[in-house]
Formats: C-alpha cells, structure tokens, sequence
C-alpha cells in the first residue's frame, strides 16, 4: 500500500515522498525492507531510540511523536499507538467489519468466558477466532499468544488472517492495558461483557479508579452490554452508557439468574433463568465463579441471536478450560485430589479456594507465590487469604522477573502471619510442589495457584521452561 494512500485512508499527514509500504512495525528487530516503522514510548524502552536501527534494516517510512533526523518520509502525530492502530485497520483491510466481535474484559473469569462462548457458538455451526491469555485460535487450530490482548499492529493482522479463515466470530479478551494503549481502537464490538473488577495491575495504573476508567472505556465502544450486576462496580460501567444492557447475577435482580446451585468435584448444577426461558444447566467446571462465567457466556449468545436450547448443549459439552481448576492425576488412582489454577490476584485465590473448600472432605493444601515487578500491595492481600481459607499454606516463587523470589516470598509471608494459618517457605517451585504431594493424606486437596496454563517460569529477564501440570504428572508418575 503507498504510503499516499494510508495517509488518506486514516486522515493523516506525512512529510517527504510517497513511498509504497509492505509492513508495519513497532519492534525494530521485525523491520525489513518497505516497512513502516512506528516510534512507540513505553513504560521501558521509547521507540524513537531505535529509529535509525529500523531506518539501517529497510524501514522506508515512520510514525513518530517528533521530527527525526532522517531523510525518509515521516507522519508525525501527538499519539502514535493510537495513529498506529488506525494505520494497521487500514492497511489490513478493515478486518473487524467482516466478523461479528465480542470483548470480554475483567479481572478474572475472561479466559474460561471466551472459552464457554466458543463451544456455544461452535454448536451454533460458526467457525470462531478466539484471541486471548492462554492460546489465539481460527477454528480449532491453535496459535501462541505473548500477551491477552496483542498490540494493535499484530491484532489486525491476525484479524485479517481470520477473516480470510472465513470466521464468522471472533471472541477476545480485552485487557486493561489494551484499552488504555489503543490496542483495540477502531474496533466497534457488537457486544462487550464485564465479568467483575478486583485489585490488580494497580503497578500500572497507579490507582483503582483509573484501573475501573480504562475497563469502561470497552463499553463506550460496543453496540450492546452484558454486566455482571452482582459486581460492587457494574453500576459504574453502566453509568451514562445508552446501548442494550443484558445483566446477570445471584444475588442482585437481573436478566439473567442462578438458582439452586450445586457444586461438586465434577461440576457445577444450577437452574437457569432468562428472558428466552428457563433450564438446568450442568457444566463439567466446578465452582461458584462458573456459574457467574457460564451466564456471562449465556448473555454473549443471547445477544447474537444463539438460541437458549443451542446454548445449554454447547456449554454442557465442554471440557475443562486449560489451568483453571484443572484437575491433574496423571493416570494414577490417588488417595487425594490436585488442581492448578491460574488465580493470581486477591479475588480469583480466594474464590479458588472457597469453591476448593466446599468439596474438600479434609485439608486444603495451597501452594503460591506471587509475581516480580507487579503490583506489591496485593502480596500480603493474597497471603492473608491463603491462610484463612486453606489449611496449609506453601509459600513458594512465581514469576520473580527482575525481583529477588525471597523478597517477594517475605511480602506475602507478612499476610499468611496476619491470619494465623500453618504455612512453610519453599523457594524452588518444584521442591514446593513436590512437598505439598508428599503430605496431603487421603481425601485432601492440593491446589496449584498463580501459574494454571503457563509453562515458563520468568527470572532475571530469561523464560525457563516450568509447568505446574507437567510436574506434578511427573511427580505422581514417580510414586509407588
């Protein structure tokens, strides 16, 4: 595409010659030549450092926040990940105009709700894109992700790859900081989903109360809403929007509602109740939070025309979702049940381990940590939580990044202190893992929390291959 034509397509204007363009690209090190450059200032490095680099690889042209001293075309804007996000829906094509869209945005409970959306839509016959935290899908080819919600450049770009797919829906998640960075601008979603708003990415955004601005701004760019009203904050996602609003929830009167809940190591029962009819639901998942998920994912049908027959079949022939509450016995018929989780945030460990604790027939066994260079305050949050909830508590490392695992570990031991419970310190994750199986008992549960899909363990800038579920499997395979 020239470089004439984009500037027309997306209102913006550029200095020097026209030039024809065969890529975007805001990392340096994918620059090849004819691409388009993107001057990007982030928390840690800014882009216009590596201009020269990109110019040096074949970069003919650059989106920048200021003049370069480089005689190659330049469009200067004062927001370059907002430009660049227009520049990418143009150059790909528009690729969000040929798939209907569905934004799941929240603290917990996307991943396991985009999951649930897919095997409805699938048992409705559309081939589906999932983009999110554990793996990016056309159908049910399956593609790695780095991050819940990609950068825009590489969004659209997948994007496109799906709507040649001949996908009829694409079901993301949509998180706070793709929000606040343009990730997903100029996409009008048909429909957006809040799930639930707890503490977390606040290293980020600094405060609560623009952690819950950059969530809502999803819903001031939907043609409808789905909205958890049993979260203390969906008043405030809802406040001031005029689009369909489909609510759901337990406690509060909504839309959609849950009754005569029953849950299980199995599963999860309830009846439910919409404005398209009533039935019993049965999901393979256990736990509270699945019903909450579950009608999440009903309300998504519903509001693209799924039928309620259609939705119960296609929930109830999941399986489970990929590290969360996934049960783990590597074949082996043992005394005492083992799950890992994902939960990595206050809200999610501690309905985690609630939902653990109405099956558990004896002790619950916790094994934790919690991540490097993320937000602090929340490390005695999840210690204390730990220790009121489980019976013993494993303090163990995370993701330590760039951060000492012991002065991550002495953080969350300050909470586990504050509730009382029996807890050890096991640094190495492993050995953690491997002594909370050496001491459940019969009929305990072992619970595996922070890491649930991940396979890599992050320490010291470098990703060393780490997966609870592999280890544990290794570990029960070792038993006599």
């Amino acid at each position: 595409m020239l470089l004439s034509e984009l500037a027309m397509t997306t209102g913006l204007r550029y200095m020097g010659r026209d030039v024809d363009i065969v890529s975007i690209e805001y990392d340096s090190r994918r620059v090849k030549p004819g691409s388009m450059f993107c001057c990007i200032v982030g928390q840690l490095f800014d882009g216009h450092a590596f201009a020269e680099a990109a110019a040096q690889a074949g970069a003919v042209a650059f989106l920048t926040e200021r003049e370069l001293p480089l005689d190659l075309p330049q469009i200067i804007v004062k927001n370059a990940r907002k430009a660049m996000a227009e520049m990418a829906a143009a150059f790909y094509g528009y690729p969000q105009r040929e798939m209907q869209m569905l934004g799941v945005t929240g603290t917990n409970g996307k991943t396991t709700t985009t999951y649930m959306l897919k095997a409805i839509a699938e048992h409705a016959g559309k081939k589906v894109g999932i983009i999110g935290t554990i793996r990016n899908m056309i159908g049910q080819e399956s593609l790695p992700t780095d991050r819940t919600t990609p950068e825009s450049v590489d969004l659209f770009r997948l994007l496109r790859v799906m709507a040649d797919a001949r996908v009829d829906l694409v079901v993301m998640e949509v998180s706070s900081h793709a929000l606040e960075q343009y990730r997903v601008h100029g996409i009008r979603f048909d429909v957006a989903l809040f799930t639930n708003l707890t503490q977390d990415h606040l290293d980020y955004h600094k405060t609560f109360d623009n952690y819950l601005a950059a969530k809502k701004l999803l819903f001031q760019n939907a043609k409808k809403a789905v909205v958890n009203v049993d979260d203390p904050y969906a008043g405030r996602i809802m406040e001031g929007l005029s689009i369909p609003i489909l609510t759901f929830g337990v406690r509060d009167r909504a839309d959609l509602a849950a009754s005569n809940i029953d849950i299980t190591t199995a599963g999860v029962q309830f009846d439910l109740h919409t404005p398209a009819g009533d039935c019993r639901m049965n999901l393979p998942i256990p736990g509270l939070f699945s019903v909450f998920n579950a009608m999440g994912s009903v309300g998504l049908g519903l509001s693209i025309g799924v039928r309620l027959d259609c939705i119960k079949e296609g929930l109830e022939s999941m399986t489970s979702v990929s590290g969360r509450l996934e049960a783990v016995t590597a074949g082996k018929n043992i005394p005492f049940s083992v799950f890992v989780d994902y939960a990595h945030t206050p809200d999610a460990l501690e309905n985690v381990l609630k939902t653990v604790r109405e099956f558990a027939k004896r002790r619950v066994i916790c094994v934790f940590g919690c991540g490097g260079n993320r937000d602090r305050a929340k490390r005695p949050i999840m210690g204390e939580i730990a220790g009121r909830f489980s019976d013993f508590a494993i303090i163990t490392s995370d993701n330590p990044r760039n951060e000492n695992p012991m002065d991550i570990i002495e953080t969350i031991e300050e909470g586990v202190k504050r509730s009382g419970a029996n807890y050890t310190v096991i640094e190495n994750r492993r050995d953690a893992i491997a002594h909370a199986l050496d001491i459940a008992q019969p009929d305990d549960v072992v619970l595996i929390a922070g890491k649930g899909h991940e396979n890599y363990q992050e320490i010291n800038g470098t990703k060393y291959h780490f997966d609870d579920k592999e280890i544990v499997e290794e570990l029960l395979l070792k038993r006599v």
